[in-house]
């Protein structure tokens, strides 16, 4: 995604405190060894103190006191277990010596304290209460009986795990551990096993359990704890209160609610149909939508989400709709209130299109800012409000230049550099001061009219690649839309006054005219007209504060800005409902899910189901014109829980519904989960790590979707980073590859941000990449790149530029090891290197990492195949001569031919050498295996006999011991000995020889 500059007021102050302010008390936690202090003197008098602690505000399931007596040592983290008091109070009694106090803080022995704030909490001996931050000297159970004896019943799955008898290994808080291996638990019902446990006092214990022949779960080494009352445990997940997994389940016989809200908007011969969700009280399963009117009677469809888009209908035909929803017992509930829409004409143009409907993996990506790319129709140029102050009109550079005709004539280009797969920005209308890239989306349900031209429409474009063999991503945004909302949804009206001051910004209001970025308001002369977005008059039903009234501050100009005349969240102009009201104060916090990530990204509420609607809606438009993946910007920035229960289903739904099953399967989704450091997991916060995402819930969460994000984020980041799932789907098993297993696969794959990062050198982002993929659900699909519009390695701002042999390298090593190979347009000439990649919406476009690269493409380019130019002429006869031009181009002829580089599984084991690893993949009709080296020389162990040949050289090895040696062949250079492979791939060029 990109963030720009804005226009004034700029962010309040205040909120800039508020955010500092919560950073203190994120520092503010126990360190992990306290300093140690000077130890006291010995006395004779022996001082204690009673701790009482406040349980009822806290809720934890454990509760330890750490301290250090005036003037002694701390105990070491995290302290001493506190016991059972009376109702909602725990305690502990400890030896002070001759001290005549303590410091003392809290915590629940997996991370969360209580330390008064930073400060620590300063007691007295005897005594002593703490509630809430308040210390009191009292002993609050003192007319209180003794707390009674808890009871935990623990249950136990062993469905699969296969165990024909079970133990539990056990500790009650503050207590001891049962002598291993534990007490036997009994068979209570097929797959369960059960154990009362006496508590005593103690409020839980930690349990691992055990098959009593040496066959262990204890939850990865951390145990695990549980309350008293009733627990589950199956699969590694406790579910707490839990009810009793054997008990009869009684027949379900309640139906949902009816579903509420049905709207029907008719576009052309298509209806779209929203509604908000219905209740039930084991769960909705899908709805029933039943059509009426026209001339083909009654119509029934099932579908999963709240959202139906009725396509291929008559034209000016009235259609009635209602919506019933169904359980998984099969009750109905009640029909909706009806809704009624009326179809206009059918569209002119093309039908829409079809997905290739291939494995992603086979098809290298080429990343292009269509804006930015080819120009092949001027007339649809605009240069927006800063065309003039950003230095572009001088350089005749609109940041609306490139559109959907110039790439359809560059198509051969891409496919002649041996790209199948092209990953094209936002395509929805934009609307903002600098809006060319596509991440300001305005009408979600409109193609900017400024990137399509007669005859080249988006539709045309998806319909040329196919016919090229050549897949199109499209970039879509779930997580925000422009500073003026969303068209349809919301759009909030600001003040403004064509006054003397700001007559040059508000255009006088034309009534009939609608934005669409392209036409050209007749009266103002601007095509960014802004007539209908601002108001003198509060509106009615307002809800900004202080509408109209002067901040008090000045713009960059020395104008007096007003309040309610600039989009925020804070300032009530967005409602709660529709858009998050705050600023992201902490980037691996739970508001950066939450929050504004700019002021120019109003940030959906994507747990509301009418903003949920809305999207799934919009984007299923381009579903159906045949696009073929998404590339999710801000991915991160929507909690998982949101992706996996509506966006991505919604989408598989779509998929099958207007394609077919293979379609859906191979429809690729990737998502931007930007992660910039170079750690496994992003600053040890799972909920913020890019393979986190891959993965299915591993618990049920409430049904409000806000509550479940919640939950889910406080779940997972207790679990941490070593209590997440594994895969070996990216793996060999030794030489051999296995049948992967994507069945807690979440549907959305994501950008490999870690090699991204590290790509500054090969050699570090293979490292960092091999130590990652045992966390996501298949790393074979992770889309990798070096460079991009938003960033270069190490989070630089510049576009990558450490040389064309560093480029080789790198490449040779994306082409070949696991993971999707992708392109920024023009890396193959190191286009713009080292040029900063966004500089704002103030500067000249031609200086930066965006550049328009269309003169590079001047000319005539005519592909025969992948990788193939049959002719040439002008600029673009010598692009296509450049060194890197030629190596990308053999790069892909090798991946293409050799299936193991393509979809197979990798392994290290057995190989020496620096980035060198075996691939192998294997189905009914193939098996390809391959040995890589790039660079360096690599020693191969323990691999099949036979015959290998190298793609590169054509250089033919018999392997008799198991072992092939290879020498290096040279930084960007690289070989490949494939097993009964085809010989040699292409010809000799600059890097591969």
């Amino acid at each position: 995604m990109t963030r720009t500059r804005p226009r004034p007021p700029a962010r309040p102050l205040a909120v800039l405190v508020v955010a500092a302010a919560g950073l203190v008390g994120l520092v503010a936690a126990p360190p992990a060894t306290p300093s140690p202090h000077t130890a006291p003197v010995a006395a004779a008098v022996e001082n204690t103190a009673t701790v009482y602690y406040w349980t009822k505000t806290k809720n934890w399931a454990r509760y330890n006191l750490h301290y250090a007596p005036d003037g002694g040592s701390w105990t070491s983290v995290p302290g001493t277990a506190m016991e059972a008091a009376c109702t909602d109070w725990v305690k502990k009694t400890v030896s002070l010596g001759a001290a005549a106090g303590l410091q003392a803080t809290f915590n629940d022995g997996g991370g969360t304290w209580d330390n008064n704030g930073g400060r620590n909490y300063a007691l007295g001996t005897g005594s002593v209460t703490v509630k809430d931050g308040v210390v009191a000297h009292s002993d609050p159970c003192a007319d209180t009986p003794p707390a009674e004896s808890r009871t935990a019943t623990v249950y136990y799955s062993t469905a699969s795990l296969g165990w024909s008898t079970a133990n539990v290994h056990y500790q009650p808080t503050g207590g001891a551990w049962t002598t291993a291996p534990g007490v036997g638990m009994q068979a209570a019902c097929a797959g369960w096993w059960k154990r009362e446990i006496d508590l005593g006092a103690a409020t839980g214990l930690k349990a691992a359990f055990n098959n009593g022949n040496g066959t262990w779960d204890n939850n990865g080494g951390s145990d695990y704890a549980l309350g008293a009352g009733v627990s589950t445990v199956r699969n590694r997940v406790v579910t707490a209160n839990a009810t009793d997994p054997c008990a009869a389940t009684p027949p379900d016989t309640q139906a949902p609610t009816a579903p509420a809200g049905l709207t029907a908007t008719a576009d052309g011969t298509s209806v779209l149909l929203a509604w908000n969700p219905s209740t039930d009280d084991r769960g909705v399963t899908a709805y029933q939508v039943t059509r009426t009117g026209g001339s083909g009677g009654t119509f029934v469809t099932d579908v999963g989400s709240t959202v139906f888009s009725d396509t291929g209908l008559a034209e000016r035909t009235a259609y009635t709709y209602t919506v019933r929803a169904v359980d998984a017992a099969g009750n109905v509930s009640p029909a909706s209130s009806p809704a009624t829409a009326t179809t206009g004409d059918e569209p002119a143009g093309p039908a829409n299109g079809r997905p290739l409907g291939t494995d992603p993996r086979k098809d290298p990506i080429y990343f292009v800012l269509t804006a930015r790319f080819h120009d092949g129709d001027p007339s649809n140029n605009r240069g927006g409000s800063q065309h003039a102050k950003s230095g572009n009109a001088a350089n005749d550079d609109p940041m609306f230049r490139g559109d959907f005709k110039g790439l359809i004539q560059k198509l051969d280009y891409v496919k002649g550099l041996g790209f199948s797969a092209i990953w094209v920005t936002p395509v929805v209308l934009n609307r903002s001061d600098y809006d060319y890239h596509g991440y300001h989306g305005w009408d979600f349900y409109k193609v900017d009219p400024r990137l399509e031209s007669a005859g080249a429409s988006y539709q045309d474009l998806i319909d040329a690649a196919h016919a090229k063999g050549m897949k199109i991503y499209q970039d879509v945004v779930y997580n925000h839309s422009s500073r003026w909302g969303a068209k349809g949804l919301f759009t909030p009206t600001v003040y403004g006054v064509r006054d003397s001051q700001w007559s040059w910004y508000y255009d006088e209001k034309q009534p009939g005219f609608e934005y669409d970025g392209l036409t050209v308001d007749p009266k103002s002369g601007k095509s960014y007209y802004n007539g209908d977005l601002w108001s003198t008059a509060e509106p009615t039903g307002n809800t900004c504060v202080n509408w109209g009234k002067p901040t008090g501050g000045k713009s960059a100009e020395g104008y007096t800005v007003y309040n309610c005349q600039w989009p925020s969240p804070t300032s009530g102009m967005f409602p709660k409902d529709l858009y998050h009201q705050c600023w992201i104060g902490n980037w691996e916090g739970e508001d950066s899910r939450s929050c504004w990530i700019h002021e120019d990204l109003a940030d959906f509420n994507t747990e509301n189901p009418v903003v949920q609607n809305y999207l799934i809606g919009a984007y299923d438009k381009y579903i159906d014109m045949g696009v073929d993946g998404f590339r999710v910007d801000t991915a991160v920035h929507i909690p998982r829980t949101t992706w996996n229960r509506r966006f991505l289903p919604a989408i598989q739904e779509r998929v099958a519904q207007r394609h077919d099953a293979e379609a859906a399967k191979n429809f690729f989704v990737f998502g931007e989960v930007a992660a910039f450091v170079n750690d496994k997991w992003n600053r040890g916060s799972v909920n913020h790590s890019a393979q986190f995402y891959t993965w299915k819930e591993r618990k049920e969460y409430a049904l409000d979707d806000g509550r479940a994000a919640l939950e889910m984020y406080d779940h997972e980041q207790q679990r941490g980073t070593g209590d997440q799932p594994t895969s070996t789907n990216a793996f060999l098993n030794g030489n051999s590859y296995h049948a992967p297993d994507h069945s807690r696969f979440s549907g959305m794959h994501v950008i490999d941000m870690r090699m991204h990062m590290n790509f500054g050198d090969a050699q570090n982002a293979f490292s960092n990449g091999k130590d990652s993929d045992d966390s996501y659900n298949d790393a074979t699909y992770n889309v990798v790149y070096v460079d991009s519009h938003d960033y270069g390695p190490n989070k630089s701002s510049e576009r990558y530029a450490g040389g064309t042999d560093a480029w080789a390298e790198n490449m040779s090593l994306m082409w070949t090891f696991r993971g999707i190979p992708t392109l920024y347009y023009g890396s193959e000439i190191e286009f713009q290197k080292g040029k900063k990649i966004d500089c704002g919406p103030s500067c000249p476009l031609a200086d930066t990492g965006r550049a328009y690269f269309g003169a590079h493409l001047a000319g005539s380019v005519t592909a025969s195949d992948f990788s193939a130019v049959s002719s040439a002429s002008g600029t673009v006869a010598t692009t296509l001569q450049q060194p890197l031009v030629r190596h990308v181009q053999r790069l892909n002829q090798i991946r293409r031919a050799i299936p193991a580089l393509q979809t197979g599984q990798y392994s290290t084991e057995g190989v020496s050498g620096g980035m060198a690893f075996k691939r192998r993949y294997t189905d009914a009709a193939t098996d390809s295996f391959a040995l890589v080296t790039v660079s360096g020389g690599a020693t191969f162990t323990g691999v099949p006999n036979g015959t290998y040949t190298d793609a590169v050289t054509g250089d033919v090895r018999t392997v008799t011991n198991g072992t092939l040696t290879v020498t290096a062949p040279g930084k960007g250079n690289l070989r490949v000995y494939v097993l009964n492979g085809p010989g040699r791939i292409g010809t000799a060029g600059p890097y591969l020889k």
